[in-house]
């Protein structure tokens, strides 16, 4: 598949049907429909499910003695330790699926037709393994404190669902390499302001040390995003010439 914008056959718009369209724009003007609930009663009836609803999920009590005091000891010091384990969670979930991000993307720049350029295959291959070496630093992270790095906590449940999506583009054999390019830029802006705030966490956690360890994934996702938007910005606008 080629990898550039064309032109074709797209019946999706309006101005494809020039005596239909105007007919239908004319009768919704002149008899709308009436929506089935209004706003104020369909806000109630959300209301109502999101009170009856059970949490996403919960932060499992942690299964060694390690992190049983660990737990303990933050919240004898006023802290709550749960939502650290949560956040390890949720950036353990997301740098698991950024890898699965960046192979499928640098798999589809290797068989790109026309050839993608030579230097973009390899940067994806090298953010691939770093995104892989994040993750075993989580893993490694949660493990000091005691906790599980294979549960699924709250947080790690919902970037599970919200990066869905992205990992859709990226996969599908139909997306072009600057499809995936712009999937990859809206999960490295995510990431990047993920680890500022896991971080942050971890400090007022009391584990200074620990957020000291993130100084250098933060700087590489930084180095990530730019990387990505350079070569999205480059390919979009050769495109133009």
């Amino acid at each position: 598949m080629e990898n550039r914008t064309k032109l074709g056959m797209n019946r999706t718009g309006m101005q494809m049907a020039p005596f239909e369209g105007p007919q239908q724009v004319e009768h919704a003007q002149d008899a709308p429909a009436e929506p089935m609930l209004g706003r104020q009663t369909l806000a109630q009836e959300r209301g109502r499910y999101i009170q009856e609803a059970d949490r996403l999920g919960s932060v499992p009590l942690p299964g060694t003695v390690k992190g049983v005091m660990q737990a303990t000891l933050g919240k004898l010091q006023g802290k709550a330790p749960e939502v650290l384990f949560d956040k390890l969670g949720q950036r353990l979930a997301f740098e698991r699926t950024g890898t699965r991000l960046y192979e499928a993307a640098a798999a589809k720049a290797d068989a790109a037709e026309p050839p993608v350029e030579p230097q973009l295959c390899a940067d994806l291959w090298r953010i691939c393994e770093q995104e892989k070496e994040h993750f075993l630093l989580l893993k490694a992270a949660m493990e000091s404190l005691g906790g599980d790095p294979t549960a699924q906590t709250p947080c790690a449940a919902s970037s599970a669902v919200a990066s869905m999506g992205l990992l859709q583009v990226v996969t599908d054999p139909r997306t072009t390499v600057n499809q995936c390019l712009e999937a990859l830029l809206t999960a490295e802006l995510t990431d990047e302001a993920g680890w500022a705030l896991l971080a942050q966490v971890a400090r007022h956690a009391g584990h200074g040390d620990l957020a000291d360890s993130f100084e250098k994934p933060m700087a590489q996702e930084e180095e990530h995003m730019q990387t990505i938007e350079r070569w999205l910005t480059q390919r979009v606008l050769a495109e133009t010439s």
